[in-house]
């Protein structure tokens, strides 16, 4: 009657895994997670084809799956991130179906209303005990949160734990509770921490990011937002911590406590809770080490899951409530529409993750990106693909200046009024065209790929291969 089991392979055949069936896994161990590869190693030796993989994010070290789908093991993905290298070659055309690409919110709701089901959740789990009850808080292969997992858990058919720390006492306070568990599996290790490490997790020292950064911070502090209990997200790279930095010296000069900071959680967050910018750490991914340590020891910092952060069919959800984040972009174009899937020649190499979802929660929702990025401005006519719309991106900030959304006037006179430098984003079109010249058209097919579905299920743009 245990549910510890001694192998994958013994769980694929006890569970029951067939062809044509969906199996889930989640990203919380980024480019360092080994369990997708182990198990589909195991679902390939079993003569077993024609699955669907929803994983919450794909990275680089996935790539063996490639030669699980030229060899018919993997007909389609849905996920909401994939890395370059898959990427390059699901732009080729190799897989069978287009990618499903959702929003990292979307994704949990689909999930959890069964449009979008799961046959069997492969969980892999940092410490768990025997009845499955599991976290990412604790153990070798600590990643903090969980939070991308909980829809798997809770709604998939049927659920195992992978896991490279099988305790005997029974686990207080799980991420996930044994109840939804059928078995467990201990492995030699489920990962390499090191992978976890999202962004540069360091403040740039590059001049024209840190003219970007102050332009952010200094947005916000002229927005009318920057008060008490205002709430924050921003990414790991480092213009995005510049920019953290910054508004952190506003906040301990003006004394201003914000409510709370969200996302994927780094150390520089995580310093900004303990100085007393914020109350609260709501966490549904660690970006780095720091945070990791942080949601085990500090009450203040707490795990939510992916339909706490920012499901369109939860009201209560904490994109929603919040008033600032900062986002990046790939290519923008004068209509404020956000590309972040593709790069500038139309190959994979990301996806919306959440960046949809708080661009059209937040209050203030900020691209930062420099004009020109690879000898390439990244303002045009029209983007490659369209992740974000337009009509949720309030402003665009570059070392050349800032682009107002036209639907912001408000804001916009605000900004004016603070002497920042507010250009038309045509204008900014106009200047990378001068220094970079016009590209010309990138040559694709007629296969599509990928679908891009916004987080209230349109598909909004289509990605053709190359």
């Amino acid at each position: 009657m245990s549910k510890v089991l001694r192998s994958i392979e013994e769980a694929v055949k006890l569970i029951g895994v067939k062809s044509g069936m969906t199996l889930s896994f989640h990203h919380h161990l980024r480019n360092g997670d080994y369990v997708l590869n182990a198990v589909m190693a195991e679902v390939a030796k079993a003569g077993i084809r024609d699955i669907k993989i929803n994983a919450s994010s794909l990275f680089d070290v996935h790539e063996p799956l490639l030669d699980h789908i030229r060899n018919g093991v993997v007909t389609e993905l849905e996920t909401a991130y994939m890395g370059a290298k898959i990427g390059a070659a699901i732009s080729s055309g190799i897989l069978a179906k287009p990618v499903t690409f959702r929003t990292h919110g979307s994704r949990g709701s689909t999930i959890a209303d069964g449009s979008s089901p799961v046959d069997v959740a492969f969980i892999a789990a940092p410490t768990s005990d025997k009845f499955g009850n599991c976290t990412g808080k604790i153990g070798k292969s600590a990643c903090g949160s969980l939070g991308y997992a909980f829809s798997d858990a809770q709604y998939a058919k049927r659920v195992v734990v992978i896991t490279d720390n099988l305790v005997e006492t029974e686990l207080e306070n799980p991420s996930i509770k044994g109840d939804r568990v059928d078995y467990v599996v201990e492995l030699e290790s489920i990962g390499n921490v090191a992978g976890i490490v999202s962004g540069t997790t360091r403040i740039t020292r590059d001049p024209v990011g840190l003219v970007m950064a102050s332009y952010a911070a200094r947005i916000i502090e002229a927005s009318s937002l920057l008060k008490d209990g205002m709430s924050f997200q921003t990414g790991a790279g480092g213009a995005s911590l510049a920019a953290a930095k910054y508004l952190k010296d506003i906040m301990l000069e003006k004394k201003i406590r914000g409510s709370f900071a969200l996302g994927g959680i780094t150390g520089y967050l995580v310093d900004m809770q303990k100085e007393g910018c914020f109350d609260k750490l709501y966490d549904v991914q660690c970006f780095d080490l720091d945070a990791v340590e942080s949601i085990r020891t500090n009450p203040c910092h707490e795990e939510i899951s992916a339909i706490q952060y920012a499901s369109p069919d939860n009201i209560d959800a904490k994109v929603n409530k919040l008033d600032v984040v900062i986002l990046g972009a790939t290519e923008v174009d004068t209509d404020f529409n956000v590309n972040v899937h593709t790069d500038s020649n139309g190959k994979i190499m990301g996806g919306s993750g959440g960046h949809s979802d708080t661009a059209q929660g937040a209050k203030l929702s900020m691209i930062v990106a420099p004009l020109l990025r690879s000898r390439l401005s990244i303002v045009s006519d029209r983007v490659t693909c369209i992740s974000t719309p337009g009509d949720t991106v309030d402003v665009l900030v570059t070392q050349h200046g800032i682009a107002v959304n036209p639907k912001r006037a408000e804001l916009k006179q605000r900004l004016i009024d603070a002497r920042l430098p507010i250009v038309d984003i045509h204008e900014l079109k106009d200047k990378a065209q001068k220094l970079a010249g016009i590209p010309a058209p990138i040559p694709v097919g007629d296969k599509v790929v990928a679908n891009v579905v916004y987080r209230d299920g349109r598909i909004i743009d289509t990605i053709k291969n190359i």
